[in-house]
């Protein structure tokens, strides 16, 4: 049989630069910023602490761009503590990449899924100060590896994502928490074609897949398209027929990326542990802060 490919219109979105002075905060999904430089930031006014699954899910859901969660085994919450009550200002989640490779790739003497995870959501309020991040990273960090984690991986994507009406929805994300934290950069993830819903939302191929293999989540992601316009599918009908079907009509679009720049922290408690951690790719400096030329005709 011959496997059904979607046909989708393509856009090209450019860049944004991948260092900058901001910081971005988050509120029902519309970013701010906080610039470094700000202050403001008084630890004796946070705290940090493990968090359960649903309450997590709740907020990352309500205020990360994406309005998706993910596969998490390490949830960890900011919470300020200056009028004596413990109030939810961020959350951190770590957990499970679509791909083992992500892990082994670049921590290939870790145990992927135990010893490796990788940082999936990180939200913080637009009440929080700028540096209130690096702290908060640095204290998650602490509890990693009391938990027996020592590496971690993460990705700063710097292409924007808009609705089809033109409403900036993600602005791309600014490296600023790596650059400060020390993270390694191992340079971009995997080049490749991102499907844009009409919401900006991005609908990975993992999510096309349990479409079309029926897979365990396959109702959710279709209620996706469904309530943005496809059609209900018709008993008996091929699921990768639907699919194309469906992203046709909710006005899907190509994206074409040039990949996620990739960040490793090697956690340890001093500097001689972290430096053990063997990378299995090449360290790149200095970080990046301006987007990549743009391919030119030959």
């Amino acid at each position: 049989m011959v496997p059904v490919q979607e046909s989708l219109p393509f856009e090209d979105l450019p860049e944004i630069p991948t260092a900058s002075p901001w910081c971005q905060r988050w509120r029902d999904r519309t970013h701010s910023w906080r610039h470094v430089r700000e202050g403001g930031f008084d630890a004796r006014h946070y705290a940090v602490a493990p968090l359960d699954e649903k309450p997590a899910e709740k907020f990352v859901i309500t205020h990360h761009y994406s309005g998706s969660y993910a596969a998490a085994t390490k949830r960890l919450a900011l919470y300020e503590t200056s009028t004596g009550e413990k109030r939810l200002s961020g959350v951190a989640v770590f957990g499970i990449p679509v791909s083992k490779a992500v892990l082994t790739n670049p921590l290939p003497y870790l145990r992927p899924y135990t010893e490796s995870l990788v940082c999936l959501r990180f939200v913080l309020l637009d009440e929080c100060p700028g540096n209130a991040e690096s702290w908060f990273l640095a204290r998650c960090f602490d509890a990693l590896l009391a938990d027996g984690v020592r590496g971690v991986v993460s990705f700063a994507d710097p292409v924007p994502r808009r609705t089809a009406s033109g409403v900036l929805v993600m602005p791309g994300h600014v490296g600023t928490i790596y650059a400060a934290t020390n993270a390694v950069y191992a340079g971009r993830a995997t080049a490749r074609t991102v499907k844009l819903l009409p919401d900006g939302t991005v609908f990975h191929d993992r999510t096309a897949q349990k479409i079309r293999r029926q897979e365990q989540g396959c109702e959710y992601a279709a209620a996706r398209l469904i309530a943005l316009g496809a059609p209900q599918p018709r008993p008996g009908c091929d699921p990768a027929l639907w699919l194309r079907e469906s992203l046709a009509a909710v006005g899907a679009r190509n994206i074409r990326h040039r990949g996620a720049h990739r960040f490793v922290f090697r956690l340890g408690r001093t500097r001689r542990e972290r430096e053990e951690i063997k990378l299995g790719i090449t360290a790149s400096r200095p970080y990046p802060k301006q987007p990549d030329p743009e391919p030119t005709a030959t």
